[in-house]
């Protein structure tokens, strides 16, 4: 049955659904070696992702999803800063 969604349920879902898309681009992205795993562009698009499914998983209350999620972010964080630290673009 279809449900209409107010603006801040519709708001959740698409940013969950952008950070799925993004999560999944950036790994096809780097398997097809089209970006390397220290390249801005691939930390970003885990961030940006992570972020998405955090509020996605907070507003539906699945933890699980939400802690994983905070890790891919705090990983990506970590890399995106090391990457910078050590003055490195992508290779």
């Amino acid at each position: 049955m279809l449900q209409t969604l107010d603006g801040w349920t519709l708001a959740i879902e698409v940013a969950g659904w952008i950070g799925a898309s993004l999560i999944l681009v950036s790994y096809a992205l780097i398997t097809a070696r089209w970006l390397q795993p220290n390249a801005p562009l691939y930390q970003w698009m885990n961030i940006v992702g992570a972020v998405g499914f955090c509020v996605n998983g907070a507003w539906h209350h699945a933890y699980p999803s939400m802690t994983l999620n905070i890790i891919w972010l705090a990983i990506a964080v970590y890399g995106l800063w090391r990457g910078r630290r050590e003055g490195r673009g992508p290779r």
